[in-house]
């Protein structure tokens, strides 16, 4: 089984790095974008990230723009935009493709460790939430619709 941490992914400045300063930590991976009617879950991401952190949990948000170009900005306006609006703390990685041909790795095994709806792999919308566990297992994805604060329940069960 791959390692989930070790997965590139680009950073926001365009560099390769990897999930590895999150190794055992209970992680929550988040496409994003900035101007969905979603949009509102940054609020509710930051604080289940301010709740756990220090416990070993992290949010980690991907800026997609596949669904009503909803995410248009650069990544230094995605992080301004973030920072002023939600006073986001939580990383926000460089703007990736969750589906299609150009799919990010981080994406393709997120999906293959962790179907939607009646098997389907396609992210359907912007603010999937995948959540998981120390060892990197995927444990659950949730639908865009899915509020961060409805997830307190399955974090805790995983610190």
């Amino acid at each position: 089984m791959t390692d989930i941490t070790s997965i590139p992914v680009k950073a926001a400045d365009g560099s390769t790095t990897d999930l590895g300063p999150h190794r055992g930590e209970v992680m929550l991976i988040v496409n994003v974008a900035s101007q969905c009617g979603f949009t509102p879950q940054y609020e509710g991401l930051e604080a289940l990230q301010r709740q756990y952190r220090d416990r070993g949990f992290s949010v980690l948000g991907f800026p997609c723009n596949q669904f009503g170009a909803q995410e248009p900005g650069d990544a230094e306006e995605i992080a301004s935009f973030c920072k002023l609006t939600y006073d986001v703390d939580f990383p926000i990685f460089a703007k990736i493709d969750v589906n299609g041909d150009d799919t990010a790795p981080i994406y393709r095994y997120l999906k293959d460790n962790a179907p939607g709806l009646l098997g389907s792999k396609a992210i359907k919308w912007n603010f999937t939430k995948f959540l998981i566990d120390r060892s990197g297992k995927v444990v659950h994805r949730y639908a865009p619709q899915t509020k961060p604060e409805g997830l307190a329940k399955d974090i805790e069960a995983l610190l």
